[in-house]
């Protein structure tokens, strides 16, 4: 006969604890490095460096929004690619039926690629 194992509150005070002791650790480490670090402060150490390379003009140029656009379709979509994955792996198991998902699957990523491409996300000027 198996006897059911029920859990008190009790049981999850060392993980409460785990939880309290890394808060507190950050929170120490965090505080003495700001209290214990250098606050010499100069034009020189506040000055930007790159590489040992000389600064020249301003690092705040704006830069085009196609190319975050860019980026994050392809993240998009390569999240989407990475769900095929799994699917691949389990193909036999999953039957028909899960043909039939990943066809609709495959569906509606068509449909998201083809709206964008009909909005010219991706057309360059």
């Amino acid at each position: 006969m198996l006897l059911a194992v029920q859990s008190s509150p009790l049981d999850f005070i060392p993980i409460a604890l785990m939880f309290i002791v890394a808060l507190g650790f950050v929170v120490f480490v965090l505080f003495a490095t700001h209290q214990l670090g250098p606050k010499k402060k100069s034009k020189i150490k506040s000055d930007t460096f790159e590489c040992g390379i000389e600064v020249q003009g301003n690092a705040r140029l704006p830069f085009s929004i196609k190319y975050f656009l860019v980026a994050i379709l392809f993240v998009l979509f390569d999240v989407e690619v990475i769900f095929m994955y799994p699917w691949a792996v389990n193909f036999k198991q999953l039957g028909l039926q899960g043909f039939a998902e990943m066809l609709t699957f495959v569906a509606f990523l068509l449909v998201g690629f083809y709206y964008i491409i009909k909005k010219g996300a991706l057309k360059w000027e």
